[in-house]
């Protein structure tokens, strides 16, 4: 059965849209969002199609591909079929000033055939209007979440012990945990908004290999399954006695995810000194969910945690050698890479609702990467986590 966004939910995000844009662009005359997320975020449905909200008019949403699946699965009110560009523009309109898009989307090609029937003087981004939109999570959206973390917390501080088995590979393990997910509720993919990135599922490592360099943006390491496909994890890499497993990993229900990772020690009582740094990247995690109160600014949040670390633990925190990132935490909803970063640059002041995973990790050469990361939503009272609060680290065997 499928499952609709209500028509309320739909209602007061176009609304919240709206304001942003004539409070931050106040001679804004068209936006066009061509972005399957964005579009499933306002209008509860994912096809090919162009959603066209003029500032003086009700939205429309074009859908090439597929209009009967849209209509059945959408109660956004004006769903409207078309085989091109031209069916949605309007005979004998006049050059706009300038429309609205997603420049971190949309393509030249595409650009240039919608600007075909779409004539603009200028084209102007939209992007930082629907993130800050998208960041602020509603009741619904919470709920769903809920669900998500759940999912994930059962997976990973409760099931994967039982998966671990001498021998197996990093993609046997990928494999089996994938497949238990999406039986409970998994969504079966994990979105990320920054260009280029394919996770399959997420980061796999045995030992050195969750410290192998990588193009994605976060402090864990993959080798993958090949220079084509770096995702997932090793097939030939196998799990030994003595073993640190490092897993990060998205869950996502009905669009929405949550951002998880977890460490394990294989067959063997974990080093006192590998101990010792887990329970100081958990300390560090749960110092940083007080912070997630509304009204906190991200960026003071980042250089209060920093300036408190010493040298010494700072040399390959939040990543390995010289492929350290520079963040502590990232908003997560639709994708998993959302705003806001807890980052230096994030000066806007965090709103209740807020949902943030958050990720103190650090390379231990020789061993791999050690951490903890779990998803948090800003309330009043900081940070609650929705994933687990379980510290990492756990013995198998």
């Amino acid at each position: 059965m499928t499952t609709k966004v209500p028509l309320s939910e739909l209602s007061d995000r176009m609304n919240r849209f709206r304001a942003r844009m004539d409070a931050e662009h106040p001679r804004w005359q068209l936006a066009a969002i061509f972005s399957r997320v964005n579009q499933y975020y306002f209008t509860g449905t994912m096809q090919d199609g162009m959603l066209l909200v003029p500032r003086d008019g009700k939205p429309t949403f074009w859908v090439r591909r597929s209009f009967e699946r849209a209509c059945s699965e959408s109660l956004f009110p004006d769903i409207r079929p078309m085989k091109g560009f031209r069916d949605a523009a309007q005979p004998g309109s006049a050059t706009r000033d300038v429309i609205h898009l997603e420049a971190e989307v949309v393509p030249l090609a595409l650009l240039e055939r919608f600007r075909k029937y779409f004539p603009c003087q200028t084209v102007a981004a939209l992007d930082a209007q629907v993130a800050r939109v998208r960041a602020i999570k509603s009741p619904y959206e919470l709920a769903i979440l809920e669900r998500a973390g759940r999912i994930h917390q059962r997976a990973l501080e409760e099931e994967v012990p039982a998966l671990l088995r001498e021998g197996m590979s990093e993609a046997e393990l990928g494999c089996e945990l994938f497949s238990l997910m999406v039986r409970q509720g998994h969504q079966g993919v994990a979105r990320f908004a920054m260009f280029g990135v394919e996770v399959m599922f997420g980061l796999f490592g045995f030992g050195e290999n969750s410290l192998y360099p990588t193009n994605f943006d976060g402090p864990g390491g993959c080798v993958g399954l090949e220079p084509a496909a770096p995702v997932l994890g090793s097939r030939t890499r196998t799990l030994r006695k003595g073993d640190l497993v490092f897993i990060d990993i998205g869950c996502g229900v009905e669009g929405y995810h949550t951002d998880k990772t977890m460490t394990y020690f294989f067959g063997a009582q974990p080093p006192e000194e590998l101990a010792a740094l887990q329970r100081r990247c958990v300390d560090l995690e749960r110092w940083l969910a007080t912070m997630l109160k509304p009204g906190a600014v991200p960026s003071q949040i980042h250089a209060t945690i920093m300036a408190s670390l010493d040298p010494e633990f700072l040399h390959d925190f939040m990543g390995f050698g010289n492929r350290r990132v520079n963040f502590l935490g990232h908003g997560v909803g639709l994708q998993v890479d959302e705003p806001p970063a807890i980052a230096q640059g994030f000066d806007e002041p965090l709103t209740a609702g807020m949902v943030i995973a958050l990720e103190p990790k650090k390379g231990v050469p020789g061993v791999g990467m050690v951490g903890i990361e779990d998803t948090f939503v800003v309330t009043p009272d900081g940070g609650r986590s929705i994933t687990g609060n379980h510290p990492g680290l756990i013995r198998v065997g």
